[in-house]
């Protein structure tokens, strides 16, 4: 009888606890609701400060609640809203400058060039940009080079060395935990599996990825040599011998101007604008500042909308979020734009390695069926690459940045395979079925010659679709396709060169290339799709819930927990996939 009434008492307890989370979710949102029709305040003789220390994603989001629509949200800290706000600085007369403070940059190179290109064009309103770091890792210098003055803290250093990148092979630890991976391929350079059948790197794989590597290297140090009048084999000779290592060395070599304090650096921006030593600096955060220029920009009455749909992260089959591409909820957004009269174009900006083939190809035919009614352009991000690019090669024009990696067009397949694991642990599994191939695959035996042969022909019934859509789109024949196929990944700049791309540019190009062609001069963007959050992820964000993912992270450390993520998203792959061939972290 105790047992039952505690059981009672537990039960009533969750439920009082989930109607206060309601009423004070509630009275949360009349709380900062009536605050949230408030502007950001800009004072007179401010300065932007450009710190990008938070992640930077191409679409912040605009995330719905169904059951709490007061929740809903619409993001303004995007690497579009960022761009936005710079360039509105330029002609605002509050904005004095912008600073680069200490950051440690969270974004992608293509990114990096991106926010790096709208500096420069901030820079001709005839504003100061100035960069200050205690430390500068590589990414920041790109991004601060663009700098009219460049200062480092005297006890600083900084980084300016050449990329690289590392990738994991796990065929030994395959061997020791019995647990295989069953892995069928198409395309010499397709290696995104590579790592559990061999110990070490492939030719093939190696020649790809020096290419990308040099390519994306030399497209850095040809806009750092622009910036800093330093030839790029001075530069070479600089990262080669880390001749930038000490203040004192980067500023010998030209990399930086001053190696002065924090302090003295703030003191030369009130100097710049005409203030005293003693007299208050006004800065203005780059979030505060994309909230402000949002509701500027939403002022424009045109009835013209272009549509940007941002297809970021995996590619999955099923439902999409903020980190994932699902057919689901990006063939919703582009039917969305596709059936809104007001909308004259659609630019689908993509920034993904890929993923599912069948989200892939459901994604082109919704993109297929647009394009009858109205141009469809496509903006290439850090990555369009494999899946990537599939739902990205039939669009009326691509434009990709020129440090994108796209390409990889090869597909795979691979089952985890547990036998050897299952039998380490005791476990012996029997199948009994009435047909000679009712077992397609299990996870605790090995694939057989006729279910290999199965996979491999549907592998092979992809990869020729996938280079068909390549060849229609591209207007290419089979032949020009397979040469720039396998699987292998290139650049922006090369892919231009190949054919896999129109142009080199960013968003705001692919914008003017989508007004050309719906022959409008003045529109709005409308920003898509709109993300569902259900009550856990609600929970989780308000910290009422702890995830396991949280716990685990809190456990392994951040660098072991990327690997951990790596070894769990591919034994969590099933069916055939389109996807980048490799680790994508660049160092």
């Amino acid at each position: 009888m105790n047992f039952f009434k505690r059981v009672l008492s537990t039960l009533t307890g969750i439920i009082v606890f989930f109607i206060l989370a309601v009423i004070g979710l509630v009275l949360m949102a009349i709380l900062f609701g009536s605050s949230s029709e408030e502007l950001v305040q800009v004072r007179s003789n401010s300065v932007l400060e450009l710190k990008l220390d938070f992640p930077i994603n191409d679409y912040a989001g605009r995330t719905e609640f169904k059951q709490y629509s007061f929740l809903n949200e619409s993001k303004k800290n995007g690497l579009f809203n960022i761009i936005d706000a710079i360039n509105y600085a330029s002609i605002d007369d509050k904005i004095k400058g912008i600073s680069i403070p200490n950051n440690f940059i969270n974004s992608g190179f293509a990114q990096t060039k991106a926010l790096r290109d709208a500096l420069k064009t901030f820079k001709t309103s005839g504003k100061f940009v100035v960069a200050y770091a205690d430390i500068f890792t590589q990414k920041d210098y790109y991004l601060s080079s663009i700098a009219d003055t460049i200062y480092l803290n005297p006890a600083g250093s900084m980084e300016f060395k050449g990329l690289y990148t590392e990738r994991l092979y796990f065929k030994d630890f395959q061997e020791k935990s019995g647990l295989k991976m069953e892995v069928v391929r198409l395309g010499k350079y397709k290696s995104a599996v590579e790592p559990f059948l061999t110990n070490e790197m492939s030719d093939n794989n190696r020649i790809q990825i020096e290419a990308y590597l040099t390519s994306l290297w030399s497209s850095i140090k040809q806009d750092i040599s622009e910036s800093r009048n330093i030839s790029v084999e001075q530069l070479n000779v600089i990262a080669d011998s880390l001749l930038a290592r000490k203040p004192y060395l980067a500023k010998n070599s030209g990399l930086i101007d001053k190696i002065e304090y924090q302090d003295e650096y703030v003191n030369g921006m009130k100097y710049a604008i005409g203030l005293k030593p003693k007299d208050k600096l006004n800065t203005i955060s780059i979030k505060d500042y994309a909230e402000y220029t949002a509701s500027k920009l939403a002022l424009n009455k045109s009835k013209n909308r272009i549509a940007v749909i941002y297809a970021q992260g995996n590619i999955i089959y099923g439902e999409g979020d903020k980190n994932n591409i699902g057919q689901i909820t990006t063939n919703k957004a582009i039917k969305r734009a596709r059936e809104d009269k007001r909308v004259k174009a659609v630019v689908l900006r993509v920034n993904s390695p890929g993923g599912s083939a069948l989200a892939s190809e459901l994604i082109w035919r919704e993109i297929e069926l647009t394009k009858k009614v109205k141009p469809v352009i496509v903006s290439m991000g850090d990555m369009a690459a494999s899946g990537g690019y599939y739902i990205a090669c039939n669009a009326d024009k691509i434009i990709a940045e020129p440090t994108t990696i796209t390409g990889s067009i090869g597909v795979f397949g691979i089952l985890p395979n547990g036998k050897e694991l299952a039998k380490n642990m005791g476990i012996n599994a029997e199948q009994v079925a009435t047909n000679t191939n009712a077992v397609t695959y299990s996870f605790f035996e090995p694939l057989n010659d006729i279910q290999r042969s199965f996979i491999q022909e549907g592998i092979l019934d992809v990869y020729d679709l996938f280079s068909a859509r390549v060849a229609a789109g591209r207007q290419l024949t089979r032949v020009q396709v397979e040469k720039v196929a396998q699987g292998r990944v290139w650049t922006g700049l090369d892919a231009l060169k190949n054919g896999l791309v129109d142009e080199i540019g960013g968003l705001d190009l692919a914008l003017q290339r989508a007004a050309e062609a719906a022959e409008i001069e003045d529109y709005q963007v409308k920003e898509l799709p709109i993300y569902q959050k259900d009550l856990d992820k609600l929970l989780e964000q308000f910290g009422l819930a702890t995830t396991k993912e949280s716990i685990i992270k809190e456990e392994l450390g951040a660098e072991n927990y990327k690997i951990y993520q790596e070894i769990k998203s591919m034994t969590a792959i099933k069916g055939v996939q389109l996807l980048f061939p490799f680790s994508t972290e660049i160092k």
